[in-house]
């Protein structure tokens, strides 16, 4: 993703053609709209051909159309208020079928993930995370729920993790007061990007905390404090984001990390199964 897509389209207007500075001044004032709009369709937004809209993604820097879209399609997500991302998901969906759409761009999403993952980052956030003297976990907003997820499997597996709670900016950093350079902090973030998340996690690199983001891009504002950065895609579905590709990678770690471990969590299985039925955890279902 270009850091800022648009101000460089502005500071590039004087060297457009006039088909091009047409399409500069359509996409600078909608670029919402312009983000799920086929080169064919922008071209007859603004009035030129299709292959002006293509030409003028080649000037800048792209390898063709896609690629632009695609940069779009980020700011959309990193800049958009909730109400007006609802109305650019039902100009996007239309009459469509809705249940279908979000499907699809879930299915998208988890398959773009695995082909992008970094696989030397995710078996290096294994490692640490196993030999880590503390786990911390940390989401914020939305992302809370898959912190909390992942919280309740490694308690499962680990007695050292300690998911920060998202209360007050003083108490996030009491939390992880005594955080140092033995542990790992596992950083969930996702659009619209936490700014308290990003002030703890910075806090935690200071103290040399091994951070291991699980983020939407390689520049969103945590990945910069990472040691590894996992990309799980998460396009937006209106209101919410897919979150369906980080609970996969979510699910691969603790699925690795279970594997590594497995003659020293097969006694803690067991123990915990005696537990769950001498107390009634669980209903029983009989057939």
């Amino acid at each position: 993703m270009r850091k800022d897509l648009i101000k460089e389209i502005e500071e590039l207007m004087p060297t457009f053609s006039k088909g091009q500075k047409t399409i500069a001044n359509y996409l600078i004032n909608n670029y919402d709209k312009a983000a799920y709009l086929t080169a064919s369709k922008l071209g007859k937004e603004v009035g030129v051909s299709e292959s002006t809209v293509v030409r003028f993604a080649i000037e800048l820097g792209f390898d063709g159309y896609p690629g632009l879209q695609h940069s779009l399609q980020e700011i959309i997500r990193t800049r958009l208020t909730t109400k007006q991302r609802m109305v650019v998901a039902a100009t996007r969906i239309g009459d469509g079928d809705i249940l279908r759409s979000v499907f699809e761009s879930d299915i998208d999403n988890i398959r773009r993930t695995m082909d992008e993952i970094n696989h030397e980052d995710f078996n290096e956030a294994v490692r640490k995370i196993i030999a880590a003297k503390n786990i911390y976990i940390i989401g914020m907003r939305s992302s809370s729920a898959l912190a909390s997820f992942l919280t309740h499997y490694f308690r499962l597996m680990f007695d050292n993790v300690r998911m920060v709670q998202s209360t007050s900016g003083s108490e996030v950093f009491e939390q992880i007061l005594r955080i140092g350079e033995d542990d790992v902090m596992i950083a969930i973030s996702f659009p619209r990007y936490s700014a308290r998340l990003i002030n703890a996690v910075a806090y935690a690199k200071e103290q040399g905390t091994n951070i291991v983001a699980v983020t939407d891009s390689t520049m969103s504002p945590v990945a910069p404090y990472a040691n590894e950065t996992l990309v799980c895609r998460s396009d937006m579905a209106s209101i919410v984001d897919s979150f369906v590709a980080p609970l996969s990678l979510l699910n691969a770690l603790v699925v690795a990390i279970a594997k590594e471990l497995q003659t020293e969590l097969s006694d803690v299985f067991d123990k915990l199964e005696h537990i769950w039925d001498e107390y009634n955890t669980y209903a029983k279902v009989h057939d």
